[in-house]
């Protein structure tokens, strides 16, 4: 019983004994605050045990650090949590994002502090538990625990009177569909007698579920919709410029995208290969209509929030084209775009936090000729912008790039059309980040900019952004670093969904991301698996 074999319930649930412990503090002065960054922080070192161990060289079905306990004997459910390549990093990323949640949120909330943290904090513990559980019914569990914390933050601390319209939308459009993703969970117990996710897997892969082709179609969807509304994906995205324009900054931070991209890939193509395939056409055609469509929108919003939102939802409309293509490169491309998401999609909301609190307004036409007044602030907007939108030796190049390529290479019916269509998002998504800069911070001053005068970046608020902004340089020309993992993932995925429909499929090109030491033969990665 070493670390490691520990190591990933002290992670999942330090988050929930720091709850704990400030339900019994005062809320009085900044105890709350210190003591949510004090867990958060000491969640976040807990996670980097993960990379600094990861066996790269471990078999690509392996998960590491796994702990498996009996728990209920019927029906069979077990304590079974276990990290691979395509999870590792979003245990990582959940980690590293709570504490700088907290510091963007010090001054932002100064009422009903304790409530705040302690949901935020619980928001972790379901947030990871997603991302460890290798049981289903485990799995389900913290996927219902994620909608409630975030549900009464944004009712309790939403910034309008419509949060509470907005918080019974998002928990409305996310609760229902999971209750048909217990049905179809429901249902492969009843044909396989287990809950646990490898023996789902291999059964899967020997067509052992059921031969019952309607019945593993329907699961199959049931599956897919819960995640796909979670993500979300065009036209299932309803409730989300309503949540995030009332959430505050440090739930939004992790609103949208990655638990639902992750769910996909993991239990998604996992347990339905096969009708996954069947279905890619159909979201390789939404995946790029939503890049289109969030950028389109995002064009004429006057709301920065909605902007950001709507901007959200483009960005993981990436993320569903390169994986939906079912190639080495599309699935590793998605993967580390979802990454990005979660990093550039923080910082920019982190940054329209910092904005509101210093002018009170979201509304674009209150703002101008900023620059010379904020010239930090200025500095993160851009360089936040560049990363959107993929300047090269950042790190959302490479995500994209790794995206198109490899949608560019599949087999999936009509994918040089839509990859096509999909890359003008790259110039909308320029196109309306630059248009907010200059709108906000060049021209001639707005109402507000004009009448108050507010400080430029603190000594905490560049603590809470340099990390991310690093981390755009870092992840831009360090890439193999992520991707030793990650292609092992993905190579893993592309060759059991293809391999349900008897495709050949060449994975040698792609298993040398690993050995990849700059962009230049990063990019070369992408001419992978067909």
């Amino acid at each position: 019983m070493n670390i490691d074999h520990n190591i990933l319930t002290i992670i999942t649930f330090t988050p929930l004994a720091g709850a704990i412990v400030l339900t019994l503090l005062p809320d009085r002065d900044k105890l709350q605050q210190w003591g949510a960054l004090a867990v958060t922080l000491l969640t976040f070192l807990f996670t980097l045990h993960l990379p600094f161990h990861f066996d790269h060289t471990a078999a690509a079905t392996a998960f590491q650090f796994e702990q498996n306990l009996p728990w209920i004997t019927s029906p069979a459910i077990r304590y079974h949590v276990g990290v691979d390549g395509l999870s590792m990093w979003f245990v990582v990323l959940t980690g590293l994002l709570a504490p700088l949640g907290v510091l963007i949120s010090w001054r932002a909330i100064d009422s009903r502090r304790r409530l705040f943290y302690v949901l935020f904090l619980l928001q972790q513990v379901a947030m990871l538990g997603i991302f460890v559980s290798l049981d289903l019914f485990l799995y389900y569990a913290f996927w219902e625990l994620s909608l409630v914390p975030m549900a009464l933050l944004i009712a309790t601390f939403g910034r309008t009177e419509n949060r509470r319209r907005a918080a019974i939308k998002f928990f409305l459009y996310t609760f229902i569909p999971s209750a048909m993703l217990l049905v179809a969970m429901l249902w492969l117990y009843t044909r396989t007698g287990t809950f646990d996710y490898p023996q789902l897997a291999a059964l899967a892969a020997t067509h052992g579920i059921s031969g019952n082709t309607a019945a593993l179609w329907l699961a199959s969807l049931a599956f897919l919709a819960a995640f796909a509304v979670k993500v979300p994906v065009f036209p299932l995205h309803g409730w989300l410029a309503d949540a995030v324009s009332e959430a505050p900054t440090a739930a939004v931070m992790v609103i949208a995208g990655k638990l639902g991209l992750y769910s996909i890939l993991r239990f998604s193509f996992g347990i339905f290969p096969g009708q996954s395939h069947r279905i890619a056409p159909l979201m390789l055609a939404l995946g790029a209509i939503g890049i289109v469509y969030g950028a389109l929108l995002a064009l004429v919003q006057k709301d920065l929030k909605r902007l950001a939102a709507f901007g959200t939802l483009g960005h993981v409309s990436v993320v569903i084209l390169g994986i939906f293509a079912f190639t080495v490169s599309g699935i590793d491309g998605g993967i580390y775009q979802a990454l990005n998401e979660g990093i550039g999609g923080s910082a920019l909301f982190m940054l329209l936090g910092l904005l509101y609190e210093r002018y009170r307004t979201y509304d674009m036409r209150e703002y101008g000729g900023l620059a010379a007044n904020l010239p930090w602030v200025v500095t993160m907007f851009v360089l936040t912008a560049l990363s959107v939108t993929g300047l090269p030796m950042l790190n959302g190049f490479v995500g994209e790039f790794l995206v198109f390529s490899g949608t560019m290479q599949s087999a999936i019916a009509h994918h040089i059309g839509w990859t096509t269509l999909a890359t003008t998002g790259v110039i909308l998504t320029a196109s309306y980040m630059l248009w907010m800069i200059q709108k906000v911070f060049y021209g001639e001053l707005g109402p507000r900019s004009e009448s108050i005068t507010a400080p430029d970046l603190s000594a905490r608020e560049h603590l809470a952004l340099w990390p991310l902004v690093a981390l755009f340089l870092f992840m831009g020309i360090a890439s193999p670093i992520f991707m030793k993992a990650i292609n092992t993932a993905g190579t893993r995925i592309a060759e059991t969904v293809n391999h349900s429909q008897g495709t050949t499929v060449n994975f040698e090109a792609a298993s040398s991301h690993s050995d990849h030491t700059d962009m230049t033969t990063t990019s070369s990665a992408t001419k992978g698996a067909r």
